[in-house]
């Protein structure tokens, strides 16, 4: 059995970082009037750091009297205090630094490709918003997006504007808004925002950032060609984005056909052809479709929902007058405990119903969509054996390979309607008997897709048996 005594060796090192008289390292840091000499030991700097150890080893280095001379002018004093610290002894105490000094330490732990110092300050950042990180969001989105190890902090950031758009767009962060952070912004289908709200901010930020439209030229109704040209060059790449099918002819004439100068002749065509049609074809269109809007699942990524609607619509085209869906998440394995037990109660009743099932030790994801319900009122079961089928000539299941994946999905509809849910008191759901449905023993929670009874079309079955991670139901409404 091997023993562990961290505590002491922490101990130990941080007395050889506050007392060192055989360092080999002398690191410059800071600038002008807050300026600082560290002293250090390339061999654990080389040990802790991916950045130390490529920097210390390469020629580039000025060496003095043996002493290698480091100069990282770019990190304050106190940032590098702490990252010298945490190198030495694995701590880091950050209730008593400033958030500019917390900003100022993720970006040198993400340069210096310290990876589990540069995790642990985006969960701090995301776990324990305060008042500074609320005031100063922009500024924090924008750190965030230009480092490249803050993925999961972006998608924070990301994720919080979307469901807050209406009210970020309005401030005056968003007309100086990096172009890179607004087209990742607008290429979202979880945007929250009215698709005409979301055009005459662009069109806002477009004549902001064309040095031509400024504030003495900002009347459209005076501008010449050479004016929309120069909008038109500014927001080429945004244009694509915009989901115009969201934007009714009323809102259209007002808002979008003043521009029409700037639109690509092909994207204004295609809108035209769809408006003029009330459709389009999903596969050959440069629209793109709705936007998903609000969509809280952590197994799928929004724009599947798209294909989800598209297959319980049995369309392969949008019209202007689509119902639009919402999906409210009912039930959360990983939240509501992931049994049969939990997932009956939350799940229960004849209720438009929509199920997502993640398995382990692979990124495959399985679902079903039933009109019916998943698991209906087990007091209209059979008192015999506790067991009934129900009748739905709509439900499907499918699956997809990954939770982004548009290319290589699956989709099993009902065959025969008289069996589209069998209810039994053993599972939590069953589609068609055995067709998809998970089951569970002793604390195991199995996932099957075998279809061994035919009543689903045969796309979907495999003889593998999947063990589940979670799991999320959403009741489905029309609006």
């Amino acid at each position: 059995m091997t023993s562990f005594f961290h505590s002491n060796l922490s101990k130990d090192l941080s007395l050889i970082l506050n007392d060192a008289d055989d360092y080999n390292v002398i690191i410059q840091v800071g600038e002008n009037n807050n300026t600082k000499e560290f002293r250090a030991h390339s061999v654990i700097l080389r040990a802790r750091s991916p950045y130390f150890k490529g920097a210390l080893s390469s020629c580039w280095i000025t060496k003095k009297n043996d002493m290698i001379i480091f100069n990282k002018s770019n990190i304050t004093p106190n940032v590098f205090d702490m990252i010298l610290r945490y190198i030495y002894t694995g701590e880091l105490n950050l209730t008593k630094q400033s958030c500019e000094d917390i900003l100022g330490l993720l970006i040198a732990s993400d340069e210096l490709l310290i990876e589990e110092l540069c995790n642990y300050i985006q969960d701090y950042l995301i776990v324990k918003p305060n008042k500074w990180i609320k005031n100063n969001f922009t500024l924090i989105f924008r750190t965030a997006f230009k480092l490249t190890g803050c993925k999961k902090l972006q998608d924070y950031c990301f994720e919080s504007i979307c469901k807050n758009f209406d009210s970020f767009i309005t401030t005056n962060d968003f007309l100086s808004l990096d172009k890179d952070i607004l087209y990742e912004l607008l290429k979202r289908d979880d945007l929250q925002i009215e698709e005409v709200v979301a055009w005459d901010y662009l069109i806002k930020w477009g004549i902001e950032q064309t040095p031509s439209l400024g504030n003495e030229n900002n009347d459209r109704t005076k501008w010449n060609n050479e004016n929309y040209e120069s909008l038109k060059k500014t927001l080429n790449q945004f244009i694509p984005l915009i989901r115009f099918v969201d934007i009714f002819s009323d809102k259209f004439f007002d808002k979008v056909q003043p521009y029409k100068n700037i639109i690509p002749d092909q994207i204004y065509k295609e809108f035209e052809d769809f408006y003029n049609n009330n459709k389009y074809t999903l596969s050959k269109t440069k629209i793109l479709p709705p936007r998903i809007g609000n969509f809280e699942s952590e197994i799928i990524k929004p724009k599947l929902v798209n294909i989800i609607i598209n297959w319980i619509d049995r369309k392969d085209y949008y019209t202007i007058n689509d119902s639009r869906y919402r999906f409210n998440l009912i039930y959360r394995s990983s939240l509501d405990g992931i049994s049969k037990e939990s997932f009956k109660i939350k799940c229960k009743g004849q209720v438009e119903s929509l199920v997502l099932i993640k398995v382990e030790r692979s990124n495959k994801i399985f679902g079903g969509y039933s009109s019916i319900g998943l698991n209906l009122d087990e007091n209209d079961m059979d008192s015999n054996d506790h067991e009934k089928f129900y009748y739905s000539s709509d439900n499907f299941i499918f699956s997809f390979e990954n939770n982004e994946d548009i290319q290589n999905m699956k989709i099993s509809r009902i065959i025969n309607h008289y069996k589209a849910i069998y209810n039994h008191s053993s599972t939590g759901f069953n589609f068609g008997f055995n067709s998809l449905f998970i089951t569970f023993v002793s604390g195991k929670q199995y996932l099957y897709a075998h279809n061994e009874s035919h009543n689903y079309e045969d796309n979907l079955n495999t003889n593998e048996i999947y063990v589940i991670e979670e799991i999320e139901t959403f009741n489905v409404t029309k609006e």
